[in-house]
């Protein structure tokens, strides 16, 4: 088992190397930069930004597109006539854009193995900073959408399996792929419109994970106020989250169900109950543990795109999106890299939780 780590953990290092690596070749090729933003906000034209321009980053350090590189008061830049040259060379000096792609790519990958994020380019403040204040967000609607989907589509999908072709089989299959096929984010306004002062009641709240005077308040009403501001969140996210898991555990039950030694179990006396939570339920529970990778990361991912941006939760998925527009690259890729690592550990999380589940399971003998 030590070993089977061992190399996952190894392989993790080229795994994140050629997702950095693509990302950064792609963003070479994407129109405007940091250079050109700061540039329309000094001209006043930056209409879009959420951000200002930062007195003195340590943006050398990181990626951006190969505008201008080493070409002080280059005038290809969009907007950058009547700019005095000096200070087009000083932006690019300060954005590290007097460096060519491959240094500033090592340059970044180097400050990466220590997990300095560096400082973004429009903030005034560490990357790694502003990504810890924000992965409570994502975390907590990644972790309590998954294990909501979970807590209700198991013994869903059992009860479908052991009602299979029944009236409850197809209306609740009616149910759930109606749910799947409602777009979360549309959803997602219909419930701010409804409940959060949109046109209607304002009964919930929209921003941040708790109220100001949290701090001030008991436990017991702390715990109601951050379930007061996850409720519509989570609800939105829910829409679609259970077709998956639910259909995945009534199939894997109805496998095994047909197999030979749940016969024999039935034969022997046992009552349905034992056969179905003592024999059935660990050999069926494997692919669905499986998926759940697939399930936080999902939830993670799409909470963090859609649900953050929609109910104005400053989460991971926001502060990346925010940063793609204002070509805040070192926030772009310190996102993209902690999205990646939490991935992997995850991935990695599960197929450790394989030998819990079932100790027959050997990684040893198993390739990478």
């Amino acid at each position: 088992m030590l070993a089977y780590i061992v190399r996952r953990l190894a392989l993790m290092v080229p795994t994140l190397f050629g997702i950095l690596l693509i990302s950064f070749v792609v963003i070479q090729f994407a129109p405007g930069g940091p250079v050109e933003k700061a540039i329309a906000e000094l001209r006043g034209t930056d209409v879009g930004s959420t951000a200002r321009i930062s007195g003195g980053t340590a943006a050398g350090d990181f990626a951006g597109t190969g505008q201008g590189a080493g070409g002080g008061g280059n005038s290809s830049y969009r907007g950058a006539q009547g700019i005095d040259p000096q200070l087009i060379a000083e932006l690019e000096r300060q954005y590290g854009f007097d460096k060519g792609p491959v240094e500033r790519f090592w340059i970044m990958i180097k400050k990466y193995v220590t997990f300095d994020l560096g400082e973004s380019f429009f903030r005034d403040r560490r990357v790694s900073e502003l990504i810890v204040e924000a992965l409570p967000v994502s975390i907590s609607l990644g972790l309590w959408m998954t294990l909501i989907s979970y807590v209700i589509s198991i013994p869903l999908g059992i009860r479908k399996a052991v009602k299979a072709g029944s009236v409850f089989d197809i209306w609740t299959s009616g149910v759930i792929i109606i749910g799947y096929a409602i777009p979360g984010f549309l959803f997602a306004i219909l419930l701010i419109i409804l409940f959060a002062g949109g046109s209607f009641w304002s009964i919930f709240p929209l921003g941040e994970l708790t109220s100001e005077n949290w701090h001030e308040l008991s436990w017991p009403a702390r715990i109601a106020d951050y379930f007061w501001h996850m409720t519509l969140p989570l609800i939105a996210m829910s829409t679609g989250a259970f077709a998956t898991i639910t259909l995945l555990t009534k199939n894997s039950f109805l496998e095994e169900i047909r197999k030979q030694y749940v016969m024999t179990a039935r034969m022997k006396g046992l009552s349905e109950p034992q056969v179905l939570y003592g024999h059935v339920f660990r050999n069926a529970m494997l692919i669905i543990i499986a998926g759940f990778p697939g399930a936080f990361i999902g939830a993670f991912f799409t909470g963090s795109l859609l649900i953050e941006t929609i109910f104005s939760l400053e989460g991971l998925g926001l502060l990346g999106f925010e940063a793609v527009f204002d070509r805040d690259y070192p926030i772009v890729f310190g996102t993209l890299y902690v999205f990646s690592l939490l991935a992997l550990v995850v991935n990695l999380v599960s197929d450790l939780t394989y030998t819990l589940v079932d100790p027959r399971i050997d990684f040893e003998s198993r390739e990478v």
